[in-house]
């Protein structure tokens, strides 16, 4: 009997091998990883799919025991990130707040906006209120995590410490840290969202498909982070097989742009087509005009080279990022030295012009739909009696918008 009790404190109840231990970190880790993006994130902040009572619950309990969050208060605070995004109220901008502070500090950013009542009121609504929310996990939310820690201990015996420990971090680097922080400030972009979020990687794996983040933040509220046929999004992989077994229900994806090649004017789908494909409609223009910008600002760094012409050479290394920039976004300092480069140029100042034009349309809120379809067709009409051939094909591509 002693010597069973002495083997239990020091081996535990399960006795693996170096890899073995190594495999069950990473599976409760991974865990919490598909109970974050799936039930926090696509489920409860977004409302993209609904999920059974069960796996609602085994997420929520799943979540208590590892990480200690607060179903409401991670809604909250992820909603109020959307609605102030890149601001001086963004809870977690690396843009306003740096990208050493996000990566090192990212939890400690969440604790602190946790504590703020305002926003969990305003944007924490709709989440779990029941018995057990309010008596239990919002009650002892660090009780959880404590008692995490002697299940780790019982099935590992001493290595359960560094088990709970790497269960402890795995939320606040990966989620706190990498995709608020590297999700933000580096990686790749499929849509000129008007943030400065980025996909880390094709391939959503490790952080169950929240790498995709540029994707997300294009189409908010869909179940699904994959856009291209390349990406691979695994939360979507895992709510496929639950909606599979009756255990969850997709409420949205993001849709597709549809094409009608007939179409010879722009009408009030289309307009409703590019209202709602906004960013991949700029996104299409950078693509469609970036030849044309590439070879004007070759130009004029030639005749500025040759004396011709007087600008600022730090300007011309800057026009790719105020080409995808929104002029009213940028500092006074940077509109001053755009403006000279611009009317050195006038198909440059053309082909920024419009892009800035076309991207006010969805902004104008208080203008009816026949009106905003008049700018839209107005704007087609202006870009076709251009002399810039891709401008005038990105028109006629554009009314094809279904």
């Amino acid at each position: 009997m002693n010597f069973d009790l002495l083997s239990l404190l020091s081996h535990g109840l399960l006795q693996l091998p170096w890899w073995g231990y190594l495999a069950l970190t990473l599976a409760l880790t991974h865990v919490t990883i598909a109970a974050v993006t799936i039930y926090l994130h696509r489920c409860q902040a977004h409302r993209g799919l609904d999920l059974h009572p069960a796996i609602s619950h085994f997420f929520r309990f799943w979540l208590w025991l590892t990480t200690g969050m607060v179903t409401k208060e991670w809604v909250a605070i992820h909603r109020k990130h959307h609605a102030r995004v890149e601001t001086e109220d963004d809870p977690h901008s690396p843009q306003t707040r740096g990208i050493r502070t996000v990566l090192l500090q990212g939890a400690e950013l969440y604790r602190v906006e946790s504590k703020i009542g305002s926003t969990l009121e305003k944007y924490g609504t709709g989440t779990p209120d029941d018995w057990l929310e309010r008596n239990v996990y919002s009650r002892f939310s660090w009780e959880g995590v404590g008692l995490m820690l002697m299940v780790d201990l019982v099935l590992c015996g001493p290595i359960g410490l560094t088990i709970w420990a790497v269960q402890m971090a795995w939320i606040p680097i990966t989620a706190a840290g990498i995709v608020n922080g590297i999700g933000h400030y580096w990686g790749y972009r499929n849509f000129s969202c008007e943030d400065a979020s980025r996909n880390i990687v094709p391939w959503g794996i490790v952080i169950g498909g929240e790498e995709l983040h540029n994707n997300h933040h294009a189409y908010g509220t869909s179940a699904k982070l994959s856009s291209r046929w390349y990406e691979v999004d695994l939360g979507w992989i895992y709510i496929r097989c639950l909606e599979a077994f009756g255990l969850a229900r997709v409420r949205k994806v993001a849709p597709r742009i549809k094409f009608d090649r007939e179409k010879l004017h722009a009408d009030l789908e289309t307009l409703q087509s590019v209202i709602t494909h906004r960013y991949a409609v700029l996104t299409s223009y950078a693509r469609s005009l970036r030849q044309a910008f590439a070879d004007e600002v070759a130009e004029l760094r030639e005749r500025a080279r040759r004396g011709e012409l007087s600008v600022d050479m730090s300007s011309l290394r800057r026009l790719r990022r105020w080409f995808h920039s929104d002029g009213r976004d940028l500092p006074e300092s940077d509109q001053a030295r755009l403006a000279p480069v611009l009317e050195s140029s006038k198909a440059l100042q053309t082909i920024y012009a419009m892009r800035q034009e076309l991207s006010t349309l969805w902004k104008r809120s208080n203008e009816s739909r026949e009106q905003l379809l008049a700018r839209l067709q107005d704007w087609c009409h202006r870009a076709e009696a251009s002399d810039i051939v891709p401008l005038r094909n990105f028109s006629r591509e554009l009314k094809s918008y279904s």
